[in-house]
């Protein structure tokens, strides 16, 4: 895989993979809420996904701070780390402790 491909498979994965049909920038938004509710409809309407829509929507979140690494902004990783706990809240679950 030629150097300048590595660095985006990521979102390649994240576009074309059963993965979930997300809102463009969903990630680089800056309300924990409006993020959690966008994945919870993108979650609760896929055909593609494999898993239970709270596992998907939670996957997809994960999968996203995970690979942008140091690369993600302190202050955009801690958005999306409340947003986890926004997307505990809409599906009845309980929120992280910590």
């Amino acid at each position: 895989m030629p150097q300048n491909d590595s660095r985006h498979w990521s979102q390649r994965i994240t576009e074309t993979s059963n993965a979930l049909d997300l809102e463009p920038g969903v990630f680089t938004w800056n309300d924990p809420h409006k993020i959690a509710l966008s994945l919870k409809y993108s979650a609760d309407s896929s055909q593609r996904r494999k898993a239970e829509p709270f596992v998907s929507a939670m996957a997809m979140l994960n999968f996203y701070i995970n690979r942008a690494g140091k690369h993600l902004p302190v202050q955009q990783r801690e958005v999306l780390e409340k947003a986890k706990d926004e997307l505990r809240v809409l599906y009845g679950k309980p929120r992280h402790s910590g």
